[in-house]
């Protein structure tokens, strides 16, 4: 019996780099339709919400994928465990500020792309936790 995984990105196709996440799950996306036999449910959002835990909840593993400016390039892959935090964002931007973030993703966003593609395929060959506990502590 496979794993029960999660694949939770986030990411505005319209914020140039930030648009990694939605990416990578179009790439999944397409690699599963050959793959039906396996148990991977993608979950797709601007940012993660409070309501994102329900989809969550029975999961065995769960892959958060994001693009984070201040990660390691190509990507960082670490082992997220629950904590509380004082995590909080705005919802409110001015035009200004609107026009602003809207470019295309960068040449070297797209390399980092294909690097965390290549990885993200060795998890969801082997979806168990200590597998993934593995190659995190080796990022």
């Amino acid at each position: 019996m496979s794993a029960h995984v999660v694949l939770l990105g986030c990411g505005n196709p319209s914020r140039g780099d930030d648009a990694l996440g939605p990416a990578l799950l179009a790439r999944v996306r397409q690699w599963l339709a050959d793959r039906p036999d396996l148990d991977i449910r993608i979950v797709e959002d601007f940012q993660l919400q409070v309501e994102h835990a329900l989809d969550v909840v029975d999961a065995d593993l769960v892959l958060f994928v994001d693009a984070d400016a201040s990660a390691h390039a190509p990507f960082c892959l670490r082992r997220a465990t629950d904590a509380r935090d004082g995590s909080y964002t705005s919802h409110e931007l001015s035009p200004e500020a609107l026009l602003h973030v809207v470019r295309a993703m960068s040449t070297n966003a797209l390399g980092h792309l294909e690097v965390a593609w290549d990885e993200l395929l060795e998890l969801l060959n082997d979806p168990r936790p200590g597998v993934w506990d593995a190659r995190a502590a080796g990022w």
